[in-house]
């Protein structure tokens, strides 16, 4: 079962057993039980589940509630299906067997740094730590510890780093280089919105390679064209290990843009969270070169790139890119609203809540452009369902099981952005989920041809979006679009027609030989995190 998948089981089976912990109370309850609710509630945040005991099997925890009557603090309980645990780290439920923590009651409790005081504790430019020691205001959040009780690495969300981005200033902010808006919904350039071409942007994530090429072919097939009279576009996140570079090489000559999925792919979801600046560079810029190099990519093209899981890495991740020049990460989600998100540059704060996977959103100014996905509401009837948390991958959406309901989370998705403020849609998927039923297939290209047949709807790249943000022109003079007639119509064959199946070893996979397919010629080793050109290794 996906991660998200059991999130959801914990939300809809955890959270519909929920209630006050409703303890029969004797007349004479003594007055020392009500303080021992008091006493475990102090000081903890009203959303952290912790447990009561670590007896039992792992599966019932409690929250604070201050909702009850008269506003007394109870518990409200919460219990994870059966076979699943309670991962008191990461406060979801799970496997068992990946649960390692019940033997704990609680969150470790971490030592806080004293920013709001009645009266300055500390000389001007320097902060408190928890200790009530004094340092300089830009030691806090750099990944060292300064204060000798480590406090100074404690706070530093978005909204509690001291050295945070600023928030939003339309009058520093400015189109082409930086877009912003105080709640995200704004649209550039200030264009009424039935005069914004409702974009699409249709995002693949993984390998590419015989398992999948066909389905691009069928979505992407040269005949449908977005009004402007181009080739519709998708983009494509590419990950290393067993993509077919010759194949990737003619994505790319057909107009698609190709994107940095990770070099690695590795299955430690915290490997990404809580990478090293040097273990991003690795992934993404060894990533991309590897791309450039076998796929035959020399345009400097490849811009963007998407986390593993969408563990975002915080503002480490987002120093490399900026270092790196990567214009865009397409990882962060933004929580299910009304109103949807436009992308905005990193320039100033982001305009939502730090939503998602481990919630290490960057919380610094960074030149670096946020393609965010919107969460999609998944909902069969949003007429009369009630509220159901949203996803951000179109596989993700765990109760979308038959066409039917595929076409209704796209149509009604759709018109939730369209009737709104046209924020870009963005459906994103793995391949084998597409591939999993043909009606999901069949309902996708239906959907497509659909919006075609209407003059206001563009399928469009991640880079395309940014060139429109940049330039914000209204739909009557759309057809005209320069930056979007680049490969409008491409017509011929891909380059090779026979590329080499380089069969290669390499010494950080011992045993493995695995088959690169490319038009260029074979490198001494199947390249890898400390040899991407696969030329030889450079010393550890």
């Amino acid at each position: 079962m996906a991660r998200s998948t059991v999130w959801l089981c914990f939300l809809l089976f955890g959270l519909s057993v929920a209630s006050n912990l409703r303890q029969k109370r004797q007349e004479d309850e003594t007055e020392s039980d009500e303080q021992s609710v008091d006493e475990l509630c102090l000081n903890r945040p009203p959303d952290e589940y912790f447990r009561l005991s670590t007896e039992g099997d792992c599966r019932d925890v409690v929250r604070c509630d201050q909702a009850g009557e008269n506003g007394i603090t109870r518990l409200a309980s919460v219990r994870c299906p059966n076979g699943l645990a309670f991962d008191i780290e990461r406060q979801t439920c799970d496997w068992k067997t990946n649960v390692k923590n019940c033997d704990r009651v609680e969150k470790p409790r971490k030592v806080m740094p004293i920013f709001k005081t009645d009266e300055p504790v500390c000389p001007d430019g320097k902060l408190s730590c928890g200790n009530g020691e004094c340092i300089d205001k830009e030691l806090f959040c750099n990944d060292k510890f300064e204060c000798k009780d480590q406090s100074d690495e404690n706070a530093c969300t978005v909204e509690t780093d001291p050295n945070r981005a600023p928030d939003c200033d339309t009058n520093q902010c400015i189109l082409p280089d930086c877009f912003c808006s105080a709640d995200g919904t704004r649209i550039p350039g200030a264009i009424e919105p039935n005069q914004v071409p409702q974009m699409i942007t249709i995002t693949f994530n993984g390998a590419v390679n015989v398992d999948n090429i066909d389905l691009y072919e069928d979505i992407f097939n040269g005949l449908r064209q977005n009004p402007n009279g181009c080739q519709i576009r998708g983009t494509f996140f590419a990950s290393h290990k067993y993509t077919n570079y010759s194949a990737v090489q003619d994505l790319h000559r057909r107009g698609h843009e190709i994107g940095v999925f990770s070099l690695t792919h590795k299955d430690d979801p915290n490997y990404w969270s809580g990478g090293t600046y040097d273990d991003w560079l690795a992934e993404m810029a060894g990533g991309r070169l590897i791309i450039e190099r076998f796929a035959n990519i020399t345009d400097g093209s490849i811009i963007g790139m998407r986390a593993p899981y969408l563990r975002v890495g915080g503002n480490k991740q987002f120093e490399m890119m900026a270092d790196q020049f990567f214009v865009y990460d397409a990882s962060i989600t933004a929580p299910l609203g009304r109103v949807p998100i436009w992308p905005y540059t990193l320039y100033f704060r982001m305009p939502h809540k730090c939503n998602g996977n481990a919630h290490n959103c960057p919380s610094r100014s960074h030149p670096v452009w946020e393609m965010v996905m919107n969460e999609l509401d998944r909902r069969d009837d949003p007429t009369f369902d009630e509220s159901l948390p949203g996803c951000h991958m179109v596989d993700s959406c765990s109760n979308i099981q038959t066409g039917d309901q595929f076409a209704r989370l796209l149509r009604h998705n759709f018109n939730r952005h369209f009737n709104s403020n046209r924020a870009p849609l963005g459906l994103h998927f793995h391949a084998s989920w597409l591939k999993s039923k043909k009606e999901f297939k069949d309902e996708l290209i239906r959907f497509i041809e659909e919006m075609l047949d209407r003059n206001d709807v563009y399928f469009v790249t991640m880079l395309q979006v940014i060139q429109w943000m940049q330039n914000p022109t209204e739909l009557t003079s759309l057809r005209d679009f320069q930056e979007w007639k680049e490969k409008c119509d491409v017509k011929g064959q891909p380059y090779c027609s026979l590329p080499n199946a380089c069969p290669l070893t390499t010494r950080e996979l011992p045993g493995e030989t695995l088959r690169l397919f490319t038009c260029m010629e074979c490198p001494n080793n199947y390249p890898w995190i400390l040899d991407p050109t696969g030329d030889g290794f450079s010393a550890k």
